[in-house]
């Protein structure tokens, strides 16, 4: 696998990627709703909420699960034993991935919501990728096991590229050769796009498979170098992937599925005060494709810090290493929270523009939302890396129990706004938000309990809170400084966005003193201390 490198590193890797994969998805959405109208931008949204919650149940979570069962293995140079949890994996994506799959194409009309039946084409399109997505889940969580995130990163990078190609041709084209009347453009057009995430996950398999291939002899060398009696039989592994992934896959199904409810819940809800199925998809969409876009650019980066801290931190808990487990935690959601605060404000201070610029007219109440609930950034990025931790440190059923608990409190939330107000899909967003708090602190509390881990306050996240501030106040006197002038929202953004990362940037080192050394650790960080230098900071 070639020499190991530490995990601050594998982490930007991850980091980078996950920002780039977001970005793409930012850059072709918008062209994507203008080819295929707002109702199959809507249609779409439904469709992928289904099909991202089936892939859940049956194999998204299989990198963390191969990650952390091969990862307890290579440490202790068991070989054979690691290469038997990879095949016994590949085994149970085929089975569980498959009956998804087939369950998506069957019923796909019962399991959309309530006046969204007609994504139901759109959904079957869906169907064979989520087979095909547990199949690559396993592959990248082989590599990820030798603390390798190369491959991981840039197979990210095509499936995003190739999924955005593809969705936005075949949108079209699909309207072009099988829609005979306005009427039903929104349906083929959302089932033409929908043909994007599963040319995307076939290239990265193949890619995937190349990387494999080209490091099979050195596989079969430490294979045939494994000294270790104790070989698990095949009833052991089975066990052991079931044990493992039986409660990871309900933990993470439970922390995502409350957008599968939401939209189950508020249409019908919507649909009974008197709204028409269709205004509700739109209006929905708001939430689901425009403001959750937005929000989860961020919330990525986390993922990625979260996936390259599990090996890590797994290994030295097995060993007994708490110390360390808890310095690279710290490590993690620093790194994290440099990105995820000024991207918080960020959001906020130019909601209105940001929204225009990428999806056109008719977005004001997904400007409204993200102006509201722009700190679901912070509350969902720090619970995800501690959903993460929680699992590499064999306790996951405690992210069960905490995800149940917050999806408890998110459905009585947006049950009762729903109902009882007339906020309409702010709703939503205001129930999301609960989620993500409830399952921040749940977490935090747990860590607390059994890591003994507390979390460090004023330079984690004061200071740079404070820099943030300063920040947003820069971004919104120069964007809208600039409008005054001349009018451009595409000029005032690209002069105002570059503008507040600098001054965040440059805040942030005089608030919290950061150390020159540790500022090398986070991503990019050479260059910036190179630059720092320049201006006489360091």
């Amino acid at each position: 696998m070639g020499k190991k490198n530490s995990f601050v590193k594998q982490a930007s890797f991850l980091m980078v990627a996950g920002l780039l994969v977001r970005v793409i998805g930012l850059l072709y959405r918008p062209v994507m709703k203008a080819n295929i109208g707002e109702l199959g931008y809507a249609y779409y949204g439904y469709a992928y909420t289904v099909y991202f919650i089936l892939l859940l149940i049956s194999g998204y979570s299989i990198p963390v699960a191969v990650s952390k069962l091969m990862s307890e293995r290579l440490v202790k140079k068991e070989y054979r034993n690691a290469q038997k949890i990879f095949k016994g994996s590949l085994i149970y994506v085929l089975i569980a991935g498959g009956l998804a799959s087939l369950v998506a194409f069957v019923f796909a009309e019962q399991l959309l919501p309530q006046g969204g039946e007609e994504a139901a084409l759109a959904l079957r399109v869906l169907a064979p990728t989520i087979l095909l997505a547990g199949l690559l889940g396993v592959l990248r969580g082989y590599f990820q096991a030798h603390n390798n995130m190369m491959p991981t990163s840039i197979s990210q990078i095509l499936e995003a590229l190739v999924n955005a190609c593809v969705a936005v041709t075949m949108g079209a084209v699909f309207i072009h050769l099988f829609s005979k009347s306005g009427a039903d453009e929104a349906i083929y057009g959302a089932a033409g796009s929908t043909m994007g995430p599963g040319a995307g996950v076939v290239v990265a398999i193949l890619f995937m498979l190349l990387v494999f291939g080209v490091n099979r002899r050195a596989i079969r060398r430490k294979v045939a170098r494994d000294r270790h009696r104790n070989e698990e039989s095949w009833g052991d592994v089975a066990r052991t992937i079931l044990l493992m992934l039986t409660p990871v896959i309900f933990s993470t199904c439970l922390y995502n599925i409350s957008s599968y409810l939401n939209q189950t819940i508020f249409a019908p809800l919507m649909i009974s005060n008197g709204f028409d199925g269709k205004e509700v998809a739109k209006m929905y969409s708001q939430f689901n494709n425009m403001y959750l876009v937005l929000v989860n650019v961020p919330i990525a980066l986390s993922n990625s810090s979260s996936t390259a801290m599990i090996p890590a931190v797994t290994g030295n808990y097995a060993l007994g290493r708490y110390k360390e487990a808890r310095r690279q935690i710290d490590t993690g959601i620093r790194m994290t929270m440099f990105i995820a605060i000024p991207a918080a404000v960020g959001l906020s201070v130019l909601a209105y523009p940001i929204m225009r610029l990428l999806f056109g007219s008719n977005t004001e109440m997904a400007g409204n939302m993200l102006v509201t609930g722009g700190s679901a950034v912070l509350f969902f990025s720090l619970s995800t890396i501690t959903n993460g931790v929680l699992q590499g440190i064999g306790k996951q059923t405690v992210p069960l129990k905490n995800a149940a608990i917050s999806l408890v409190v998110n459905v009585v939330v947006l049950v009762c706004l729903t109902k009882f107000t007339p906020l309409g899909a702010y709703s939503v967003m205001i129930a999301n938000l609960a989620y993500g708090i409830c399952m921040c602190i749940l977490n935090q509390l747990a860590l607390r309990k059994y890591l003994k881990y507390k979390n460090e306050y004023v330079n984690t996240y004061l200071k740079p809170l404070a820099a943030a501030a300063g920040m947003g106040v820069a971004a919104w006197i120069v964007y809208y400084g600039l409008y005054v002038l001349i009018g451009r929202n595409l000029i005032c953004l690209i002069v105002a966005i570059p503008t507040a990362v600098a001054v965040y940037m440059l805040l942030y080192v005089i608030i919290t003193k950061i150390p020159e050394e540790e500022m090398r650790r986070f991503p990019m960080g050479t260059k910036l201390v190179r630059i720092f230098r320049m201006l006489h900071i360091y």
